[in-house]
């Protein structure tokens, strides 16, 4: 979980630059730069996390029974090389060397990390979401120059896919039982300029080696078919299902959200298993009450969505 209202180093990009090896980066007045040497701003960051793994742990050993499944999230290279700059100031995006060297940094980094976090609870089932926002922009060519005139050159296709496939190698062979990746909005359905449709998306994040796409909380019915082709393939589909920061609907509301769209496509309630359960982004900004509100609701609507699959 990020928590950025915590301070430098407990935000998103913060957190996973914290994971990288061989590589450091300090906060500069336009965000995370890389830099020669591990400054205050990275030392922040690695202990922040070491910290946190330890207080999961503790957690865990109070409650005195082994640690169920685990989610882990990390920050995806896409958004990544989006994210940090280099020392001249431009974005890692935009120089393929650098991007070369921090996704293989980012893949070492974190399969360290998920093998730290194993030891500290006791071996538990580790899921991870990869949270690559930004890649609609990476792969769209959309994502502004540090100048803010420009748009930097879209990544291929190839070589996003490359990179995720690193990434979740090293996930895998760290004991990862399950590697998700959450894309984030902005691939149509449909082509209809440059870029990337949702399709190629999800046929690339399959061949990198993901169990699956993370589908959008406002993803339209193309998106959803596409996904319930790979729910036939005996594949599951993870949905963002309630978006934090604003009035929960009830549990009715929330179920039909999901079997509205499950029904269009055709998809039987029987295979509604398949299915697991998140919050949209944005969750870690939220109070303490509104996160357990929300998580409570997250509850009440998987259990409901099971009783449907039980009467199907």
């Amino acid at each position: 979980m990020q928590l950025p209202d915590r301070g430098v180093g407990s935000d998103a990009v913060g957190r996973t630059v914290g994971l990288l090896t061989e590589l450091y980066a300090d906060v500069q007045p336009h965000g995370w730069r890389l830099v020669d040497r591990p400054g205050a701003d990275h030392r922040r960051a690695v202990s922040a996390l070491s910290s946190d793994v330890g207080v999961l742990a503790d957690v865990i050993g109070e409650a005195g029974v082994p640690a169920g499944a685990l989610k882990l999230q990390l920050l995806g290279p896409l958004s990544l090389a989006a994210a940090v700059s280099l020392h001249h100031g431009e974005k890692v995006l935009s120089d393929a060397g650098a991007r070369r060297d921090l996704a293989e940094s980012l893949a070492d980094g974190a399969a360290g990390h998920l093998r730290h976090v194993q030891r500290a609870t006791g071996s538990a089932p580790l899921s991870v979401v990869v949270e690559d926002g930004d890649s609609a922009g990476v792969l769209g060519g959309t994502i502004p120059t540090a100048s803010g005139y420009q748009s930097l050159r879209a990544l291929p296709r190839h070589e996003a896919t490359g990179q995720w496939a690193g990434l979740v190698r090293g996930l895998r062979d760290a004991g990862a039982e399950t590697v998700v990746l959450r894309p984030g909005t902005g691939f149509p359905s449909t082509r209809t300029t440059g870029g990337t449709t949702w399709r190629e998306l999800v046929g690339d994040a399959l061949a990198a080696g993901f169990d699956t796409v993370m589908l959008p909380f406002n993803a339209d019915v193309g998106a959803w078919e596409r996904m319930a082709e790979l729910v036939d393939q005996g594949g599951d589909l993870w949905v963002e299902a309630l978006a934090p920061g604003v009035d929960l609907p009830g549990v009715t509301e929330a179920v039909q959200r999901i079997h509205r769209p499950w029904q269009m496509i055709g998809v039987p309630d029987a295979q509604l298993g398949a299915l697991t359960l998140l919050p949209a982004p944005g969750l870690e900004r939220g109070t303490p009450e509104a996160v357990r509100r929300t998580l409570h609701r997250l509850t009440q609507t998987a259990d409901a969505l099971d009783q449907l699959r039980v009467g199907g």
